[in-house]
Parts: structure tokens; C-alpha cells; sequence
């Protein structure tokens, strides 16, 4: 089953890249049983691993089945992870759903950037405030 499947998605020059999965095919495959995951465009069968992954199956789990592009790079994943990454590799997706999936990414990636800027910067700044505030009304307290 599995392999028709694959034979189908996969027809129509992707030879060097592989096979061609649409969403919907990898949507499909979101259970402890048959585990795809959307990394980069790149789909990944990555059900044997799901006992081994250092952060528990559940959160491939949590993820199967969809992109998990955005998942994958917020957790800041080791080099090692990324090479470990290709011995899953099954195909691509579907030019067609790859459009879809690249005009979100590129506002979510930046909107996830600020927030990673706005979550340190303003605690920063609003410290240093505090800390001059401080001072200077301690020493306006001792003058007196």
C-alpha cells in the first residue's frame, strides 16, 4: 500500500530529489504508527526515532503529520541533529503545497526573530531604567 502510494506521489522528474509527497499525503501519516514530518520542504519518516528523540515521542508526535519547520528551528537543533535528520529522509513536497507552505514562512521566521528580540531587549531596557531611577533617588535621598 505504502509503496504504490510513494510510486504515485513520486512520479514527474524528482529522481534526484526523490519522492513527491503533497501535504495532504503526509497529513495523513501523523500516528506512533507512520510518523512524517515537513522540515524545510523535505519530508521525513521519522518513526523509527520516535523512542529515541531526547525530547520524548511526544513532540514528534505533537508535530506529525505537518510542517514542523518552524518547531524544529525555534528548539535550536545541533548540527548533529540536522545530519542525523538525512538518514530520515523520504521525499519532497509537492511543488504546488510548497508555495503555500513558503509564503507563511517567511513572516512567521521574522515575527518569530522580533519576539525573540522583544523577550530580552525590553527586560534589559526596562532594568537599566530601574537601576538609574535608583540611583539617582538614593543619592537625591542622602544630599538632602
Amino acid at each position: 500500500m505504502e509503496a504504490g502510494e510513494r510510486g504515485e506521489a513520486g512520479g514527474g522528474g524528482a529522481a534526484e530529489t526523490g519522492p513527491v509527497f503533497t501535504l495532504e499525503e503526509v497529513a495523513k501519516r501523523n500516528s506512533s504508527r507512520e510518523t512524517w514530518l515537513v522540515i524545510h520542504g523535505s519530508v521525513y519518516d521519522v518513526t523509527r526515532f520516535l523512542e529515541e528523540h531526547p525530547g520524548g515521542e511526544e513532540v514528534l508526535l505533537e508535530q506529525a503529520g505537518r510542517d514542523a519547520t518552524e518547531s524544529f528551528e525555534d528548539v535550536g537543533h545541533s548540527t548533529d541533529a540536522r545530519e542525523m535528520l538525512k538518514q530520515y529522509y523520504i521525499g519532497e513536497v509537492h511543488p504546488h503545497d510548497r508555495k503555500k507552505e513558503g509564503s507563511k514562512s517567511p513572516s512567521t521566521t521574522s515575527s518569530g526573530q522580533a519576539s525573540f528580540w522583544s523577550t530580552w531587549l525590553i527586560p534589559i531596557f526596562g532594568a537599566l531604567v530601574l537601576g538609574l531611577m535608583y540611583r539617582y533617588y538614593m543619592l537625591d535621598g542622602r544630599s538632602s
